[in-house]
């Protein structure tokens, strides 16, 4: 190998070296007893003396230039291991993640109802036209279906625009009595503002038994909402039309306070459950009965944290999350 060929092999792995171990493995290579450096220039007593004068000068020169490299690597290299063990220099913050909002309301409702003896049961996101409408006494051509603007698939299936039909399959497969809520992502084909998206979640409930009655569902709600608000609320049931309950009502709450609004909020719906429901689930409505709820858990996030826009969920803005 020639010295050319030598200086260019020597110089890359000089450069490409890692580390001091590295670094040292490479010194040995060209520049050690053994090396072919050390025997270029052991090699010159048998060259006439011409040649021997000029071959010297340039082995030399070369053995002094990597020798200048290899120092220059090592000082790197020294310079980076006092940094990783000087004691004094201040430690590195290590950044820590944070749970979403709606997580933490998520977490909070689902203690509060397990803490009441209600289980919390899931079910699918895509869902067939009986379960999302026929079986909650929707049929086709039910002026109540314009309520949900609804996203149809080719196969003529719909993304569920609420989580009541994991009701009706819930009870399809079980006996009463029993209290469950049902938390999940929805989806309206609605424009979006500052209170709409097209997929926010729900959380729904269902009471079903023998002597269940209104002042129960009553007693539920005002419970749930004070153990997440506080104690400072009011309530307000008015009558309304849900076509999976009758009676229906909606609630109203008022928070009252430091820093709260004295507006009353619409907040959730809620009622008894239809005997029509009950029918499509093979219950006899005559032996039974029961209530059902939905609320929006980004509704309740927005109110509890002060949120006034509901996108601000999905905008993926760290500096959002953070503050949580």
């Amino acid at each position: 190998m020639n010295l050319d060929e030598i200086r260019g092999k020597a110089v890359w792995e000089i450069k490409g070296a890692r580390n001091a171990e590295e670094l040292e493995a490479v010194r040995v290579k060209y520049l050690g007893r053994k090396s072919e450096l050390t025997g270029v220039l052991r090699s010159l007593k048998n060259l006439p003396l011409p040649e021997r004068k000029e071959r010297s000068v340039l082995a030399n020169a070369l053995k002094r230039e990597l020798t200048g490299l290899l120092q220059e690597r090592a000082r790197e290299f020294s310079t980076v291991r006092g940094a990783r063990v000087d004691v004094t220099r201040p430690g590195e913050r290590l950044r820590v993640g944070h749970l979403h909002p709606l997580s933490l309301m998520y977490r909070r409702v689902r203690d509060i109802f397990s803490s009441m003896n209600f289980s919390v049961v899931d079910g699918p996101e895509i869902e067939t036209d009986y379960y999302n409408f026929e079986a909650l006494n929707m049929p086709a051509d039910h002026p109540a279906r314009d309520l949900w603007d609804t996203f149809w698939l080719a196969d003529g299936r719909l993304l569920r625009t609420h989580t009541s039909p994991v009701q009706v399959r819930y009870m399809e497969t079980h006996e009463p009595p029993f209290q469950i809520i049902v938390p999940g992502r929805v989806y309206r084909y609605e424009a979006t503002d500052a209170s709409h998206e097209y997929n926010f979640y729900q959380v729904e409930g269902l009471m079903v038994g023998e002597d269940v009655s209104f002042a129960h569902l009553k007693y539920v709600i005002e419970t749930f909402l004070r153990r997440l608000f506080g104690t400072g609320v009011a309530f307000r049931f008015r009558p309304s039309y849900f076509p999976f309950t009758e009676p229906s009502v909606e609630v109203d709450i008022r928070r009252t306070g430091k820093g709260t609004s004295s507006k009353w909020l619409e907040l959730m719906g809620a009622g008894m459950v239809h005997r029509n429901v009950f029918d499509a689930a093979r219950y006899n409505p005559r032996d039974i009965q029961g209530f059902a709820f939905g609320v929006g858990l980004d509704r309740l996030a927005m109110i509890q944290y002060h949120i006034p826009d509901i996108r601000l969920f999905y905008s993926g803005d760290l500096r959002f999350t953070r503050q949580f």
